[in-house]
């Protein structure tokens, strides 16, 4: 005869699991909604560098043309659709239908950030061979921009890896109140958490993002880019979330979809910064 009879409780409540399912890169580009249409057309428009002129040996001045660029980000469709039968759910732990769609979501909103990703990858600029993240990398950045004219208007955003931010947390400069309001290191603001949020450091926008390519790696990439660089267009209705039950197979769905596409701008608003995150990967 048993001696007790333990009873096993089952927390109804589902506790998400470690992904991003958040957009941390959308505010960081030019944004444009899609009414119809397959693609959506950005136009940057400057003077080419012209110069002042004097009136010639015929009095009249003269006139120049203006320096139009007509860049396409071309749409694609992009979904994640999940099903679940009735037993599948009855059976299981917790609200699986609302776990569905948010994370159908959070699929949708990786999506976003990969192209906006892709396209930051064909900026040619760079700081050279990758090396970790000091005060000095950070300014050799800036510095490039500025020799190109991009202004420091407070659109300027600077998006690292989790490693790059480690290396930068131990700077003096991060956290002094010469160069910030708040406390960075104390209360972390700066790091990843899953949300849209900017911390302004010499006015830029910092943004750290755990999926930058090679993260992790010797052969991370992180970008220094102004928002006029990068066009992001969307279909106008956004994402399309759906949640339904279909009473004849007895199976819920959750479908996430959205229509856009990314493209790079200006090639003078951005630069590459090669970074060794390596000494900061798990063993």
């Amino acid at each position: 005869m048993a001696t007790s009879a333990f009873q096993i409780q089952y927390r109804q409540q589902l506790i998400d699991g470690f992904e991003q399912r958040e957009s941390l890169l959308r505010m960081s580009a030019t944004t444009e909604y899609v009414n119809k249409g397959g693609s959506a057309v950005f136009c940057v428009a400057d003077s080419n560098s012209a110069e002042a002129s004097t009136r010639g040996l015929n009095g009249n001045i003269p006139y120049r043309s203006q320096n139009l660029n007509q860049n396409t980000a071309t749409l694609q469709e992009w979904h994640d659709l999940v099903r679940l039968t009735g037993f599948n759910i009855f059976a299981s732990q917790g609200d699986q239908v609302a776990q569905m769609q948010k994370d159908s979501v959070g699929v949708i909103n990786r999506k976003i950030d990969d192209i906006i990703i892709d396209q930051l990858e064909t900026i040619t600029a760079n700081t050279g061979a990758a090396g970790t993240m000091s005060f000095e990398t950070f300014l050799h950045s800036h510095t490039i921009l500025q020799n190109n004219e991009v202004p420091n208007d407070g659109q300027i955003n600077f998006v690292i890896t989790p490693a790059a931010f480690a290396y930068l947390a131990q700077t003096t400069e991060f956290a002094s109140a010469d160069y910030v309001n708040v406390r960075p290191v104390q209360d972390g603001q700066t790091a990843f958490d899953d949300s849209e949020k900017l911390y302004k450091w010499l006015n830029i926008n910092v943004i750290v993002h755990p999926r930058l390519p090679g993260a992790g790696t010797a052969a991370e990439k992180c970008f220094m880019y102004h928002r006029s660089s990068i066009g992001h267009a969307m279909d106008t209705g956004g994402m399309q979330t759906f949640v339904n039950y279909d009473e004849e197979q007895d199976y819920s769905y959750a479908r996430c979809s959205g229509y856009m596409g990314t493209k790079l701008l200006q090639q003078s608003g951005g630069v590459v910064i090669n970074h060794d995150g390596s000494a900061y990967a798990a063993s």
